[in-house]
C-alpha cells in the first residue's frame, strides 16, 4: 500500500524484449499489472495479431449452455494466456466438445419425443375405451369386399350386402381444429363416418413443437377402404396424431401394459441422457469461458505488441513504460519469468531514462479508500506528486454529510446497511446485482462512516426520529420559578409563578437568572428540554448557523495550508510567501476573528448574563464601518484589535495582486532567487502556466541542501509580464471573493440539518403521532399499518431522498470550497497493462463473428 497523501514516484524505463520472449514477458506483466506502456511504434510496423485470434466461439454451445440455464464461471477463474502452440488444440477441443454436444442433444430430442407420443396413445386408448365396448364373442366378421367403384353406397344395408368390413382411426387434434376437422369429414366423407371426441383433462405438450396445448381425442369409424384413406388424408393435412386403435379388449390391454413398460424405460434413459447431458453443458462452459479470457488476453497482449518499435540491427522490441519505482524490482522479475518460460538464452531487460514529461498520477488504494479516490477523482485527476484530498476526505467527507443529516435513528440504519454490505461483501450475487445495488455496495465503506459519524452528530443534536433522548437527566429546574421555592427576600426582586400565573398562561418562560433554574449545561448535546420549548427553532438556528460558519472557515483555511506542502514539494517558496501567507492573512483576519468572537462570547457570557451579551452581526459590521459612537463591545480595547486585523487585511490584498508577478518578473531579469529550485518532472497546472515557461530550460536537480551560488540565470523563450499579471489578478479577485461566498456556501450544512430535522418532525406528527393517540380499542390494529408506513416513508424519503441531497451537498463542500484551494486535478491518471481491468463479462459478440 503506498502513500495517499501523494502519488507514487514514477520512472521510465525502456523494455528491450528478444522476438521470441516478447509474448510471454508481456503475459508476465499483464498478470502483474506493473507499468503503463507508451505508443512509440511507427505505422509500417504494425503487427496484426494471428488470424485464428479471429475464430469465433461456436454460437451452438452458448445457445444450448444458456438454454440449460448453466451460468458461466466468470470472475472465479482467470486463466493465463496461452502459448501460441496450444490455441489450435484449444479450438478443435471446442469443435469436438461441439460435435458430442450435438449427438446427446439430438439423442435426447429422439428419446423426449417418443416419450411424448406414449404419453398421447396412453390418453388415446384410456379415453376412447370409453366410446365403443365390443365385446369380442359378438363381433362378426366381414370378408374383404371387392371394389366398390361401380357400386352405391348409400345405406348400411347395401354394406351388409356387400359384406363390408368397418374401419376405425382414433388420434388427438388440436382443440382449435375440432370444428373445421369434423365439417371436413363430413363433406368428403358424405356421412359415411362415425366420430366421437372427448376432451383431455389435462395439457399435453407437443412432440413436434414443443407447446403445451389442449388436446381432443377422437375416434373415426367407417366402411370401406377408400373411405379410410380419404379419413387418414383428412388427419393428415390437419396434422392429427393418429394411433393404431385395438381391435380386442386382450389386444388394448396388451398394449398398454407395453406401453408402461416403455414408458417406465424411457424415463429412466431420459433422466441418464439429461445428467450426461449437463455434465457436457458445465463442461463446455468452462472451456467457453477460458477461452474467451484467454483470447482476450492475447489481444491485449498482441495490442501492446504494436506500440513497441523493432529494433532491426539487434533484432528486438523497443517498448517504453511508466513504472512505479516502488515496482522496478517486480518488473525485472516479470521480465525474467517471460524469459525463463519461453526458453530463450538472451533475457530480456529493461534501463530507466531520464525525462522531463510528466509521468501519469499513480495512487494505490484498496477496497477502503477506493470510493473516497473516486470521489476526487471524479472532480479531476491529481496532478503528478501533488497532495492528494482522499486521504482527508475519508474524515471529512462523512462528517460533513453527518453534520446535515445528524439523526441517532436514521444514521443507525444506514450504518446497520452499510454493516450488512461489509459483512457479505464476497457474496457473488451483490457483484452481480443491479446497476443500483450495484453503485451502493461500490460505496459500502462511504455508506459505513456517514452512518456512523451521523449516530454522533445525532448525539450532538439529541435527535432520534425526530425525538430528543433524556440520557443524563436535563439542566433546567422548572420547580425553581415557583414562589414557594425562594425566600420572600428573593421574591421581589425576581418574576416567578404561582399556581394563578401557570392556570392562566398558555406559554411561560424559563428565566436562567432565577436561582436553580439553570443547573449547568447537559454533559453531550443538547439538553432534551429544548425539544418542548416554543423557541426551539430560534435556538437551534443560532447554534447550527455559527456551527457551519465555524466548520467552514477552518475547512477552507486547511485547504490553504495544503497548499503550502505542494509550493514546499516543488521548491516554490515564493508561493508560500506571496501567495499562501497573503490569502491566509486575509482568510483568518476576516473570518478566523468571526470565529474568535463566537467563542469568545460562547466562554465569556453564561445564561444569567446572555441578555447583555451583544450581538456578533452587529459587533461584526461595526468593525468595517468605524462607528463615531461608542459601542460596548465584547472585550476592551476591541476597536484597536479590529482596525489593526483590518490593516493587515488590506496590506494582504495588493501583495497577493502584485507580488508574484513582480517576483517572477525580477527573476527573469537574472536576479538572484532562493527556493526556486525544482525536483521531480516538470508539471502543467492550470493556475502555474507562467511558471513552467519561465523555469522550463532551467536544469533542475534535487538536493537535501539549497544551491550554495544561488540558482542559475533563467532564459526563457517568452515572458509575458501582463499575461502573468492578468492570471494572477483573476486568482486573487477569485480568492478573495470566494472567501465571502464560500463561507456563505458552509450554511448549506445549517439549512439541510433544520429541512432534515423538520421533515422529520413532521412525518413524526403525521403518522406516529396520531396512531399513538387512538383509544385503545382499535389502537393496536392501527397501529401495526401505521408503523410499516412510517418505517416505508422514513427509508425512502429521509434516508434515500434526504441522504442524497446531503451526499450531493458535501460532494460540492470538497469540490468548490474545498480542493479549489490547493488542489489542481489536471494530471493522467495510471493506467496499467493488466488483465484483471479486462472485462470478465461474456458477451454475444464473443461467440460470434
Amino acid at each position: 500500500m503506498g502513500s495517499l497523501f501523494r502519488s507514487e514516484t514514477m520512472c521510465l524505463a525502456q523494455l528491450f524484449l528478444q522476438s521470441g520472449t516478447a509474448y510471454e514477458c508481456l503475459s508476465a506483466l499483464g498478470e502483474k499489472g506493473l507499468v503503463q506502456f507508451r505508443d512509440v511504434s511507427v505505422a509500417r510496423e504494425t503487427r496484426a495479431a494471428p488470424a485464428f485470434l479471429a475464430l469465433p466461439i461456436p454460437l451452438y454451445l452458448v445457445q444450448e449452455i444458456n438454454r440449460a440455464d448453466i451460468p458461466l464461471p466468470e470472475g472465479e477463474t482467470s486463466p493465463p494466456a496461452p502459448p501460441l502452440k496450444q490455441v489450435l488444440e484449444m479450438q478443435e477441443q471446442l469443435q469436438k466438445l461441439e460435435v458430442e454436444l450435438r449427438e446427446v442433444t439430438k439423442n435426447k430430442e429422439k428419446l423426449r419425443k417418443n416419450l411424448l407420443e406414449l404419453i398421447e396413445y396412453t390418453h388415446m386408448l384410456r379415453v376412447t375405451q370409453t366410446f365403443v365396448k365390443r365385446n369380442v364373442e359378438f363381433e362378426p366378421t366381414y370378408e374383404e369386399f371387392p371394389s366398390l367403384e361401380s357400386d352405391s353406397l348409400l345405406d348400411y344395408s347395401c354394406m351388409q350386402r356387400l359384406g363390408a368390413k368397418l374401419g376405425f382411426v382414433s388420434g388427438l387434434i388440436n382443440q382449435g381444429k375440432v370444428e373445421a376437422f369434423e365439417k371436413m369429414l363430413w363433406r368428403v366423407c358424405k356421412g359415411y363416418t362415425i366420430v366421437s371426441y372427448a376432451e383431455l383433462d389435462e395439457s399435453l405438450e407437443d412432440p413436434e413443437t414443443g407447446e403445451v396445448i389442449k388436446w381432443y381425442v377422437f375416434l373415426i369409424s367407417f366402411w370401406g377402404e377408400q373411405i379410410g384413406h380419404k379419413v387418414k388424408k383428412i388427419c393428415d393435412c390437419y396434422h392429427c396424431h393418429v394411433y393404431p386403435y385395438p381391435n380386442t379388449a386382450e389386444e388394448r390391454r396388451e398394449i398398454q401394459e407395453g406401453l408402461n413398460t416403455r414408458i417406465q424405460d424411457l424415463y429412466t434413459v431420459l433422466h441418464k441422457t439429461e445428467d450426461y447431458l449437463r455434465q457436457v453443458l458445465c463442461k463446455a462452459a468452462e472451456s467457453v469461458y477460458s477461452r474467451v479470457i484467454q483470447v482476450k488476453k492475447m489481444k491485449a497482449i498482441y495490442h501492446m505488441l504494436n506500440m513497441c518499435s523493432f529494433d532491426v540491427t539487434n533484432k528486438c522490441l523497443i517498448a517504453e513504460v511508466w513504472c512505479p519505482e516502488a515496482d522496478l524490482q517486480d518488473l525485472r522479475r516479470a521480465l525474467e519469468e517471460g524469459s525463463r518460460e519461453s526458453g530463450a538464452t538472451i533475457p530480456s531487460f529493461m534501463n530507466i531514462i531520464p525525462t522531463k514529461e510528466t509521468p501519469p498520477t499513480r495512487i494505490r488504494t484498496n477496497k477502503f479508500t477506493e470510493g473516497f479516490q473516486n470521489i476526487v477523482d471524479a472532480y479531476g485527476v491529481g496532478s503528478y506528486r501533488e497532495v492528494n484530498p482522499a486521504l482527508f476526505t475519508i474524515i471529512t467527507f462523512p462528517f460533513l454529510f453527518a453534520v446535515m443529516f445528524g439523526d441517532f435513528g436514521h444514521g443507525f440504519v444506514m450504518f446497520l446497511f452499510a454493516l450488512l454490505l461489509v459483512l457479505n461483501e464476497n457474496h457473488p450475487r451483490l457483484n452481480q446485482s443491479q446497476e443500483i445495488m450495484r453503485m451502493f455496495f461500490n460505496g459500502r465503506y462511504i455508506l459505513l462512516l456517514m452512518g456512523l459519524f451521523s449516530v454522533y452528530t445525532g448525539l450532538i443534536y439529541n435527535d432520534c426520529f425526530s425525538k430528543s433522548v433524556n440520557l443524563f437527566g436535563s439542566g433546567w429546574n422548572v420547580s425553581a420559578m415557583y414562589t414557594s421555592s425562594h425566600p420572600p427576600a428573593e421574591r421581589k426582586k425576581m418574576v416567578l409563578w404561582n399556581d394563578s400565573v401557570v392556570r392562566h398562561n398558555s406559554i411561560l418562560q424559563l428565566d436562567p437568572s432565577v436561582p436553580g433554574v439553570f443547573q449547568g449545561p447537559y454533559p453531550l448535546g443538547i439538553d432534551p428540554i429544548w425539544n418542548l420549548a416554543t423557541n426551539r427553532l430560534t435556538f437551534l438556528n443560532s447554534f447550527k448557523m455559527k456551527m457551519s460558519v465555524i466548520l467552514g472557515i477552518i475547512h477552507m483555511t486547511f485547504g490553504v495550508i495544503l497548499g503550502i506542502f505542494n509550493h514546499l514539494h516543488f521548491r516554490k517558496k515564493f508561493n508560500i510567501y506571496l501567495v499562501s501567507i497573503p490569502e491566509l492573512l486575509f482568510m483568518l483576519c476576516i473570518f478566523g476573528y468571526l470565529i474568535f468572537m463566537i467563542f469568545y462570547k460562547w466562554l465569556v457570557f453564561s445564561a444569567e448574563t446572555s441578555r447583555v451579551a451583544p450581538s456578533i452581526l452587529i459587533e461584526f459590521i461595526n468593525m468595517f464601518l468605524f462607528p463615531t459612537s461608542k459601542t460596548n463591545g465584547l472585550y476592551t480595547g476591541q476597536e484597536y484589535v479590529q482596525r489593526v486585523l483590518l490593516v493587515v487585511t488590506a496590506l494582504s490584498v495588493p501583495v497577493l495582486f502584485l507580488g508574484k508577478p513582480l517576483f517572477l518578473l525580477w527573476l527573469h531579469n537574472g536576479r538572484s532567487c532562493f527556493g526556486v529550485n525544482r525536483s521531480g518532472y516538470t508539471l502543467i497546472r492550470k493556475d502555474s502556466e507562467e511558471e513552467v515557461s519561465l523555469l522550463g530550460n532551467q536544469d533542475v536537480e534535487e538536493g537535501n541542501h539549497q544551491v550554495e551560488d544561488g540558482c542559475r540565470e533563467m532564459a526563457c523563450e517568452e515572458f509575458n509580464f501582463g499575461e502573468i499579471l492578468m492570471t494572477q489578478v483573476i486568482h486573487s479577485i477569485e480568492y478573495c471573493l470566494g472567501c465571502i461566498s464560500n463561507t456563505a456556501s458552509y450554511l448549506r450544512l445549517w439549512a439541510l440539518s433544520l429541512a432534515h430535522a423538520q421533515l422529520s418532525d413532521v412525518l413524526w406528527a403525521m403518522l406516529m403521532r396520531v396512531g399513538l393517540r387512538v383509544d385503545t380499542t382499535y389502537g393496536v390494529l392501527l397501529l401495526l399499518p401505521v408503523i410499516a408506513l412510517f418505517a416505508v416513508l422514513t427509508i425512502f424519503i429521509l434516508l434515500i431522498m434526504e441522504g442524497l441531497s446531503a451526499f450531493l451537498h458535501a460532494i460540492r463542500l470538497h469540490w468548490v470550497e474545498f480542493q479549489n484551494k490547493f488542489y489542481v486535478g489536471a494530471g493522467t491518471k495510471f493506467v496499467p497493462f493488466s488483465f484483471s481491468l479486462l472485462s470478465s463479462k461474456f458477451n454475444n459478440d464473443d461467440s460470434v463473428a
